[in-house]
């Protein structure tokens, strides 16, 4: 055998990939069955996430903005640390099945010949339990909205619209760097 047909290397012409090349392509495969998974576990996140994650905007992040606007009354305060409670949980578990992907990816990536469909599968599971996590969440922080007053509403309203057209010009901003070729 030649140095120009030995496996794992790459010579001009040479028929067989570098183990580089291969390594590349194996961490971009990765990658791409991970791409999902931060916004799986960002998903089941609480107030302290930040804005929106998947391009819209999560009620409880837009809610806990505003609790010292709100002057809940007692029952709505209750509700709330029921909500928190709930959101903390969510965001733990989603962190807990972020690691079982990445636990799953590592097991893979140990193999001579990894298994990224496997992989793909527990991120597919993870991401169906992590939805179902945050619509229960979600609809604990609608059913406080559901309880305030008109005055209430009309603070979260305000809220809304303001981060709404900061979304906006964000977007414009990005389409306008984007369109100047940076």
């Amino acid at each position: 055998m030649n140095l120009r047909e030995s496996p794992g290397r790459k010579f001009p012409g040479s028929k067989f990939p570098s183990i580089q090349s291969r390594l590349a392509a194996l961490a971009a495969a990765a990658l791409l069955a991970l791409s999902g998974v931060a916004a799986v576990a960002q998903a089941a996140g609480g107030p302290w996430h930040g804005h929106g994650h998947r391009g819209g905007v999560e009620i409880e992040n837009v809610l806990a903005a505003l609790k010292g606007q709100l002057t809940l009354n007692t029952s709505q305060q209750l509700m709330w640390d029921s909500a928190v409670a709930q959101t903390k949980a969510a965001h733990d578990a989603g962190r807990a099945s972020m690691q079982k992907v990445r636990d799953a990816m590592t097991a893979e990536l140990a193999k001579t010949e990894p298994d990224l469909a496997a992989v793909a599968a527990v991120a597919d599971s993870v991401h169906t339990s992590n939805q179902t996590l945050r619509q229960g969440v979600r609809d604990q922080w609608l059913k406080i909205y559901a309880t305030f007053t008109p005055e209430q509403k009309v603070v979260v309203r305000d809220a809304l619209l303001k981060r709404l057209a900061h979304m906006q010009e964000m977007g414009e901003k990005m389409r306008m760097h984007m369109q100047k070729g940076g």
